[in-house]
């Protein structure tokens, strides 16, 4: 018997930006096409992301935080009203993950205050 799938949760800066990595990969259905997760979808691709967004909150810190969950939920209606990458959604939601990325990598990039 199959377990149910979990998504899995990030619980660090790094996981967090594999989580996009593979979400920019998956988009913009993140279906799995092996076969082996039926049940993912961009359901559970978001709420493994805010989950980790919201693990990772004291980290990111408060005006980090706020704008990446922003930029997940504009992410997700775009993937959603081009799920075919037909109508320029899916390019603009990838677009979100790349800028999502580059804030991951600035703040650790930056010198200690």
């Amino acid at each position: 018997m199959r377990r149910p799938y979990k998504p899995y949760v990030s619980q660090t800066i790094g996981e967090l930006n594999e989580k996009l990595g593979w979400m920019m990969l998956n988009a913009p259905t993140f279906k799995d096409r092996t076969g082996y997760f039926p049940e993912r979808s961009i359901d559970t691709a978001f709420w493994a992301l805010n989950e980790g967004l919201d693990t990772l909150r004291s980290k990111l810190g408060e005006e980090r935080y706020a704008k990446m969950r922003e930029m997940s939920d504009q992410m997700r209606a775009l993937f959603e009203s081009d799920p075919d990458s037909k109508n320029g959604g899916s390019k603009a939601g990838r677009m979100t993950i790349y800028e999502m990325e580059l804030m991951l990598r600035r703040k650790r990039a930056a010198p200690n205050q």
